[in-house]
């Protein structure tokens, strides 16, 4: 078995590797960039080596420097993760150029399935179904024949890498060439490759994948399926196992395929062959030479651990059991908790971590501790929250319970949006198809409890009683009422709140409504109060100009007057349109001076490895523009103006 693990990756799949390493006796090293210098997988490590700057590709995505890391540090193993370098046939050549193995297939066996193209017509010969499209050459115009040909809607997908880089949906001819130049583009920055492909888009289906198993000895197992049919443009966000709507039937006759696909090949380690399924069919979509970010739902139900299996395969071990040996074990679902505002069309959101807590009797795996941070670097998945349980409806109960507990303060996430899906009705049937999040719309965005901002208040009030006498602030007068009043922003709203105190309560004034608040304590992060007779609980923090709530897993944001209004504007205002997020410029679609319409696209920004296009806000002029490719901006930056029609 191997000495020193070099894990080439970061966040949470950094952290679960050395669990597995840890408990099997390896060292681990872990390589970093600078703005990961302080990071949890960083201090968990037995060893760490800095490879460059911030940037992925001063860091991450180096050969060179991750070989030099392996190499300075006597790793005699790289385990790759996923994403990054982890399906890059080159860099598992260099790894075992350097005297190191890789822990996981050949460069041969990448390269086969590191091509979507390839990938599709290696299984086609080999049997395996694949969905309608067009494998062929890159000239736009031909894609766009062929694209009409197909027949719309169609699906633009980056030949390279996976994670919903580089896709587009095109629902006619005049979206065709805009969408293709914006695949390319984030196939480009993601993967160094914007070669594309077509394919069909098919209107209702579910997205199931076979998570394969395979030594060096020809023993190909598949570990059963998953469905991964909850996606919010082409990214995972729920994933379960089994899948709820797939029959014994089904289940055998895509593990045979799966086990063929990676036969073909001479595969070896743990692998996912993906389908897509509309009723009885199913076609290939691709194979991800590597571990998948939903593995610990296989894990949970057939009860192995993917990492150390992967590392056993690796050290030249035979797999000691047969298909028949393998059962399904309850039902496990798994959620992914990402920095993300679903109020404000799941925008990334980026900065300090100054509290985080995860619930207990579940598994979590995560890269972030309280003190931590969500940079604009790097994918903004804080954790993943995985349930089981001795059946489906358990396994929700206990993923939606376990959600509940969860407190973020510091960045927005989707914690509520999450638990929203998980009680929806589709998707408790089971019937949900990868539509989902989009046929549900506001229903499943989640709105803030009025009582948060009360908490707030309270909180605020309770902070300036712990003041001196005479640095209070608490609008003490002589014979009359104290009425202190607290000014809140949530999101872009201001919300004007009078607090006075009764005795050993409160009242407070919101606008035209009176509220009373009694039996109110702070005690640590936890206040209570009963409000109008209604018991409420909640966690807070008070974080210099910032207050937050949390409570059955969302958090409420609440800043004080003292935060500069002007970047907390919408990204629209009278023309104005600001950066909503950090990031960098990586096309200008307009000039100065040329009229526009109203959500015409004009720029294109780049944040965590996704691209979002500023539209005109309005018709008009465009007024002001200083920005050129390349330029990186601040949350809140003006980024261009629109002057009205007169």
């Amino acid at each position: 078995m191997f000495k020193r693990l070099l894990i080439a990756n970061r966040g949470e799949i950094a952290c679960r590797i050395m669990r597995t390493a840890r408990r099997m006796g390896i060292e681990t090293v872990a390589v970093y960039s600078d703005a990961d210098r302080d990071a949890l997988f960083v201090r968990e490590a037995d060893r760490a080596v800095r490879i460059g700057a911030a940037p992925a590709r001063e860091s991450y995505l180096r050969i060179d420097a991750v070989v030099e890391a392996a190499v300075k540090s006597g790793a005699d193993s790289i385990h790759p993760g996923y994403g990054f370098l982890a399906e890059n046939a080159d860099f598992a050549a260099a790894v075992q150029g350097a005297g190191c193995t890789f822990i996981g297939p050949s460069a041969e066996a990448i390269r086969a399935m590191g091509s979507k193209i390839e990938a599709k017509r290696i299984v086609a010969a080999a049997g395996t179904p694949v969905v309608p499209g067009y494998l062929g050459g890159q000239d736009g115009a031909v894609l766009a024949t062929e694209a009409a040909k197909i027949g719309f809607p169609i699906l633009i997908k980056a030949s390279a890498g996976g994670g919903g880089k580089g896709m587009r949906v095109v629902r006619n001819a005049d979206e065709f060439g805009t969408a293709l130049a914006a695949a390319r583009r984030e196939a480009m920055a993601a993967f160094g490759d914007d070669a594309v492909l077509l394919e069909k888009y098919l209107t209702a289906p579910k997205h199931i994948e076979v998570q394969i198993l395979a030594d060096s000895f020809g023993h190909t197992l598949h570990l059963f399926e998953r469905d991964c049919s909850v996606q919010r443009r082409h990214q995972k966000v729920i994933e379960e196992a089994p899948a709820p709507t797939v029959t014994a039937a089904q289940r055998a006759s895509m593990g045979e395929a799966a086990v063929r696909a990676a036969a073909a090949i001479n595969y070896v380690g743990a692998g996912t062959i993906e389908f897509i399924s509309e009723g009885a069919a199913f076609y290939f979509m691709e194979m991800n030479t590597r571990l998948q970010v939903e593995h610990p739902v296989t894990e949970a139900i057939v009860g192995l651990d993917l990492v150390e299996w992967q590392l056993r395969v690796a050290a030249g071990e035979r797999l000691p059991f047969a298909q028949e040996d393998l059962a399904v074990r309850g039902h496990a679902i798994e959620a992914r908790v990402y920095a993300e505002n679903p109020r404000r069309k799941f925008l990334p959101s980026t900065g300090p971590l100054p509290h985080v807590k995860f619930p207990s009797g579940v598994r979590v795996d995560t890269g972030v501790s309280s003190g931590g941070e969500v940079t604009m670097h790097y994918d903004p998945m804080i954790a993943k929250v995985i349930a089981h349980g001795d059946d489906r409806a358990q396994a929700i109960r206990a993923l939606r319970a376990a959600l509940g507990e969860c407190e973020i303060a510091g960045v927005e996430h989707n914690v509520s949006f999450l638990r929203n899906v998980l009680g929806d009705a589709a998707f408790i049937d089971g019937s949900y198809d990868t539509g989902l999040i989009e046929a549900r719309g506001a229903a499943l965005i989640p709105s803030a409890d009025p009582r948060c901002a009360l908490a707030a208040a309270l909180l605020v009030v309770l902070c300036r009683s712990e003041d001196s006498v005479w640095q209070r602030g608490d609008a003490f007068r002589v014979n009359q009422t104290a009425r202190q009043p607290v000014n809140l922003r949530h999101g872009v709203t201001s919300i004007a709140i009078e607090v006075e105190q009764v005795g050993a309560g409160y009242r407070l004034y919101v606008d035209a409504a009176v509220v009373a608040a009694t039996g109110v304590t702070l005690e640590e992060q936890t206040l209570r109060a009963r409000f109008d007779d209604e018991m409420y609980a909640c966690t807070v923090l008070r974080d210099t100009d910032a207050v937050y709530v949390m409570r059955a897993g969302a958090t409420e944001k609440f800043l004080l007057p003292s935060k500069d209004a002007a970047l907390l504007e919408g990204a629209v205002s009278d023309g104005r349109v600001v950066a909503p997020m950090p990031g960098q410029i990586i096309a200008v679609q307009a000039m100065i001076g040329t009229r526009v319409r109203r959500d015409q696209p004009i720029l294109v920004l780049e944040a965590m490895k996704m691209e979002h296009t500023l539209v005109a806000p309005i018709d008009g002029t465009l007024e002001a523009l200083s920005l050129a490719v390349g330029d990186r901006v601040v949350e809140g930056a003006e980024l261009f103006r629109i002057a009205a029609l007169s």
